[in-house]
């Protein structure tokens, strides 16, 4: 064996002792992941199918077949305004959240002085609001009293009322939006600002160069290198809209029957299984609007060509 296929072998031995390091390393979070999400993953579709009742020797399991999927769909008035109640809430708030935390992102990131400075105050929300603190600001419970609620009943909101009770609802609807979207909003901007600053300033450059419209630099060169920060941004607020029980009642539905030891476990599985499978319907929709694209063919032309602007063609 010669030198040149010693090193060869060496570095493929090394190459292999990388990876045994990296599995190593991974493996108490694959142990986690199959004891802590599969299993139970599995085990809910299971008990999907199932009626679970609990009584002095435990929990009994019978086989029900699909009575649950109907009960949830044709028996129970609950589940399906409840579950349009929150296809009504996670739409329209994940387009507000991604699109003003994009805005905002372009802003901060074209800021020269103080920038550190005001991406500090645009996420400090998230941290001002942390869960407890917006459980306060969200709870319309009689017995625990949110902020909000206690908004409705303050001095300003009653006097306004006299005059517009309209009006007045639209404060305490405008206050309760801006807090969600001003606590989701933080984690996306930073997001969307490390995006940004990945984008190679030539090509800004040689558009510039080339005449072009701020308009069409966002078309052209931001929106299509952002695309894949815009698809995490995405996910990352429908999964975080969807656990927050305060503005989503499948998921105070799915707490409320798993709490029910005397027959309610296995529903709690069925509209668990058919709210995820909504979720992810979603989710998938949003790999198909922020697919990426293949860059057909780049154009180099004279002076009056666009060297920057590539043409794109569906993935």
């Amino acid at each position: 064996m010669d030198s040149k296929q010693k090193r060869v072998h060496k570095s493929k031995s090394f190459q292999k002792r990388q990876d045994k390091c990296g599995y190593l390393f991974m493996l108490p979070w694959i142990v986690g992941f199959i004891i802590f999400t599969m299993i139970p993953f599995v085990m809910t579709i299971y008990l999907s199918f199932t009626e679970v009742k609990q009584d002095i020797r435990g929990f009994n399991i019978s086989f029900v077949g699909i009575s649950n999927y109907k009960q949830a769909f044709f028996v129970n008035t609950d589940f399906t305004p409840a579950l349009v109640s929150f296809l009504g809430m996670i739409i329209p708030y994940t387009l507000v959240i991604v699109i003003m935390a994009f805005i905002l992102a372009m802003m901060l990131n074209s800021i020269v002085k103080g920038k550190s400075l005001f991406r500090t105050i645009y996420f400090l929300p998230v941290v001002v609001l942390s869960g407890p603190v917006m459980y306060q600001l969200m709870n319309l419970e009689p017995e625990v009293e949110g902020q909000v609620n206690q908004l409705y009943h303050s001095f300003l909101i009653r006097m306004i009322e006299s005059y517009s009770p309209m009006a007045a609802d639209a404060m305490v609807s405008l206050f309760d939006n801006l807090s969600i979207i001003l606590w989701f909003a933080g984690i996306p901007i930073v997001l969307f600002i490390n995006g940004l600053q990945k984008i190679n300033p030539s090509l800004y450059e040689a558009a510039k160069i080339d005449s072009a419209t701020n308009w069409q630099i966002l078309w052209k060169i931001t929106m299509p290198i952002i695309r894949p920060t815009a698809l995490i941004v995405t996910v990352f607020t429908i999964v975080q809209l969807g656990a927050m029980d305060t503005i989503n009642p499948v998921l105070v539905m799915i707490k409320e029957r798993t709490a029910n030891t005397s027959g309610g476990f296995g529903y709690a599985a069925t509209i668990s299984w058919i709210y995820s499978l909504i979720v992810l319907v979603i989710i998938g929709l949003s790999f198909v609007l922020f697919r990426e694209k293949k860059v057909k063919r780049i154009t180099k032309t004279g002076r009056g060509g666009c060297i920057w602007q590539r043409k794109l063609e569906n993935s």
